[in-house]
């Protein structure tokens, strides 16, 4: 192929390039016509049975082209479940998907940390942890790099845990904080641990889905339906359908209003902005000699669950008889 297209290389890719510039000046009904036609062209154009080609995937495909395998029983099994998923497979253009390809790139070149350096240093080049400082999970006052990621996506936004407690502090000024709420308990039931899941579900049935729940979320009656079912032999995957449909409603209308409300306008103006660090040889040389042991991950993940607790102990609602019968013990 190398050899075939070489020569004329550069014209390939001029006409490429046109062809997408045209496409996307083109008007709706104009793009599903042509699509109709290229479509039209392959069924037409495609090699005779047969024949074998490189081109060809799927179950017609032969390990090697010189055998014949025989049809049997399995075969047409094979090849019925395979044309079944084809027909039902959604098909894309590649300019759409280059284009897609290309945007994504665009986007991300920046925050890739092998297209663009870190600031204010790489911690594995340099033996400066300062960079690892700036972006912990939950640093209060996070860079610019980090919120400018926030505004990508919902996916980012959750992602990161100090952009998800900048987001539920905007929910809790719009009253509408219980969404973000069952997000999070879908991802506690889906991994956490198996001895506690039939309580955490029945906690989030209680807290969600039950009627005249504290923090009842608005959902469709089918997928309530299924969720409420699916909740009688709780598993990993029971809340996936409610999660997604929560997360979609999510990402069309409160996420959007998040990036145009003072709560991350404010964020935007507090981030920091580190500058580069210029070390020296000799620099380079001291800070590996006074390199300190990080943090072991499981020590992180027990200082968060002991935040959580203490998070849900000043948040729970206080029981004063069971505060009075201990005051009278103490007496």
């Amino acid at each position: 192929m190398h050899q075939w297209l070489n020569h004329k290389w550069d014209f390939i890719v001029m006409q490429a390039t046109e062809q997408y510039k045209a496409g996307k000046e083109r008007m709706k009904p104009d793009r599903v016509v042509f699509d109709c036609q290229e479509r039209a062209y392959w069924v037409v154009n495609r090699p005779p049975p047969g024949t074998h080609s490189a081109l060809v995937t799927g179950v017609d495909r032969l390990i090697d082209p010189n055998d014949d395998e025989k049809i049997t029983f399995d075969l047409f099994r094979r090849m019925i479940i395979f044309y079944q998923q084809a027909v039902m497979r959604s098909k894309v253009k590649s300019s759409v998907s280059l284009g897609a390809l290309v945007k994504y790139v665009t986007t991300y070149k920046n925050h890739d940390p092998f297209l663009a350096p870190c600031l204010p240093s790489n911690p594995w080049q340099t033996d400066n942890h300062t960079y690892w400082t700036l972006n912990m999970r939950r640093v209060e006052v996070p860079t610019k790099m980090r919120v400018e990621r926030w505004s990508f996506s919902l996916f980012e936004l959750l992602s990161d845990l100090r952009g998800r407690d900048d987001f539920k502090v905007f929910l809790k000024k719009e009253f509408s904080g219980e969404n973000l709420a069952f997000w999070e308990a879908a991802e506690e039931l889906k991994w956490g641990t198996a001895s506690s899941m039939s309580a955490k579900a029945e906690s989030i049935f209680k807290m969600f889905l039950a009627p005249g729940a504290s923090r009842w979320i608005n959902i469709d009656g089918r997928t309530m339906g299924l969720t409420v079912k699916g909740l009688e032999h709780p598993h990993r995957c029971v809340l996936d359908v409610a999660q997604t449909h929560v997360f979609l409603l999510m990402k069309k209308d409160t996420f959007f209003r998040y990036l145009k409300s003072p709560v991350y306008k404010e964020i935007q103006k507090k981030a920091q902005n580190p500058e580069p660090h210029n070390f020296s040889a000799a620099q380079l040389d001291q800070n590996a000699k006074n390199r300190t042991p990080g943090i072991h991950p499981i020590i992180l993940w027990k200082q968060e669950e002991e935040e959580k607790i203490k998070a849900a102990a000043t948040t729970a609602p206080v029981d004063i008889k069971a505060v009075m019968s201990k005051i009278d013990r103490k007496k």
